[in-house]
């Protein structure tokens, strides 16, 4: 990974500078510390486990980096977590589970601690969907958390990404391990979604965190370069991935059955995320974006063969089809 800081505009201030990152420790967390480290801002990495993030620590110079335990649940973690931090981000969110207590109550706990520890930006990831009528407990909750983030912190910025795509994420591995099978099953083939690589949407978060006077109270929809459908997405990353296995769309009454037990432990689909599926997840027309931050979007193609290739036959040192095989 290796994003690009926000701008040089930031870099006479960027030592006075304390962000708190809530979940800095998860996937698209890590870049985004990633990109204030190299901002030269101080950062305080708050999460439940902070072992799972010290991973970042080679990535900071002396005193740069600190770790603070936390849960949105827990007021007085929060609290310790934000004292003295001029910029707070929360990046959690679940896909399944009690929704409401993560994305509504801790979302508020979060905001409310920021005001409290006098930070001047706040910055929510909520997600494209959010919407107080959506037929999704999910959707439903990421627009009351918004709401509940206005309330306690007003000149918030909202950061509504799509899809989300990098090295580590449980989108394009997941879907191009699946490819190996000679039939890869599609559910809601026709439902479009604008996948976002996860450098690009880290440096518009660590944007709207150090420059609150451009940011500040507005709500951006981040999505990439290109709109696909599904099925699209999945027969781009099987191509990455070096697999041409056969489409097999599933009937939309067997994923609506699969959803049903969606209960059960290792059930691939729930009845949210079947819910969910019903509608496109793109960023809403003139909805500010990518660009508002200088942001130029990121294609699939343009980086996802850099870890996709492991899912090439012989592994990522095999010739490809492009490519003469040398002889030593």
């Amino acid at each position: 990974m290796n994003p690009s800081p926000p701008g040089a505009s930031q870099a006479p201030d960027a030592s006075l500078k304390l962000v708190t990152v809530i979940g800095g420790g998860g996937f698209i967390g890590r870049y985004v510390c990633e990109v204030l480290l190299r901002a030269g801002v101080r950062l305080r990495v708050a999460q439940r486990d902070v072992r799972a993030a010290y991973f970042l620590q080679p990535l900071a110079a002396v005193g740069q980096l600190g770790f603070v335990a936390t849960s949105l649940t827990n007021r007085a973690s929060l609290d310790r977590a934000c004292e003295g931090a001029t910029a707070v981000i929360n990046l959690v969110g679940i896909l399944k589970g009690k929704f409401d207590a993560v994305h509504v109550e801790g979302a508020r706990n979060a905001a409310e601690a920021a005001a409290i520890a006098g930070a001047s930006a706040f910055v929510q990831v909520s997600a494209i969907g959010a919407d107080a009528a959506s037929v999704s407990a999910y959707g439903r909750s990421k627009a009351d958390g918004e709401a509940a983030v206005r309330a306690a912190f007003p000149t918030a910025t909202i950061i509504r990404p799509s899809l989300v795509f990098g090295r580590e994420d449980q989108l394009t591995n997941r879907f191009a391990q699946m490819a190996r099978l000679p039939l890869l099953p599609v559910i809601a083939g026709g439902t479009r979604f604008q996948p976002v690589y996860v450098a690009d949407l880290a440096r518009a978060i660590a944007a709207a965190a150090l420059d609150p006077i451009s940011y500040a109270g507005k709500t951006y929809e981040i999505g990439g370069p290109e709109v696909m459908s599904m099925r699209t997405l999945n027969e781009r990353i099987a191509a990455l991935a070096g697999q041409s296995p056969a489409i097999a769309p599933v009937p939309n009454f067997i994923a609506e059955l699969i959803a049903k037990l969606g209960f059960l432990p290792g059930a691939p689909l729930t009845r949210d995320q079947w819910a969910m599926l019903q509608t496109d997840n793109v960023a809403a027309p003139g909805a500010p974006g990518l660009e508002a931050f200088g942001i130029t979007p990121t294609p699939l193609a343009a980086v996802a063969p850099a870890w996709l290739d492991r899912f090439h036959k012989g592994g990522r040192f095999a010739p490809r089809s492009d490519e003469t095989p040398t002889s030593l």
